[in-house]
């Protein structure tokens, strides 16, 4: 079989001068017939969107206060695991943070000699099980001003564990 060479060498330019500006190269394909524009229409004029009138703030789901749920003290300790970066649950041991050793009952910011921020020490609330549960979910709401960077722990069944291991560490 017999190849025209002129031929083909003309095919792959053609191909290669596609294939380049297709891909933003030099090189540009012959021009397409012309297509006629279709005819423009007139805008449509859209309907004007009401704003909707502010509502108050949802009350918290039911089933999301401390009360709706039962800690296992045993997984408390689990998610604790991340919380020991900062804190220990020994008696008299600080470390970041404040030991949590009896903090259920305890106020905030009473640890003789640790550092607390001024909004720890100025909030004067007891850490009951119902505050903690608050707190663990968003410090920085509960606390304004904490210096606490923990960003919250949002799984409320984990707070509950988490208080529940608090209670008696073990």
């Amino acid at each position: 079989m017999r190849f025209d060479t002129k031929r083909l060498s003309l095919a792959l330019a053609s191909g290669l001068a596609l294939a380049l500006a297709a891909c933003g190269g030099s090189e540009t394909p012959a021009p397409a017939a012309p297509v006629e524009a279709a005819p423009v229409e007139a805008p449509v004029e859209a309907a004007p969107v009401e704003t909707p009138a502010p509502t108050e703030a949802a009350a918290p789901a039911a089933g999301t206060d401390y009360a709706s749920f039962t800690g296992d003290a045993a997984k408390g300790k689990r998610v604790f695991a991340a919380c020991q970066t900062c804190h220990a649950v020994a008696e008299g041991k600080n470390n970041v943070g404040p030991s949590l050793y009896q903090v259920v009952g305890r106020n905030t910011g009473s640890i003789e000699g640790f550092k607390y921020s001024d909004a720890n020490k100025g909030k004067n609330v007891v850490w009951t099980e119902e505050n903690l549960f608050v707190y663990l979910e968003n410090p920085q709401a509960f606390i304004p001003g904490t210096i606490m960077a923990y960003p919250g722990l949002r799984n409320p069944q984990d707070r509950a564990d988490v208080i529940a291991y608090l209670k008696s560490p073990t």
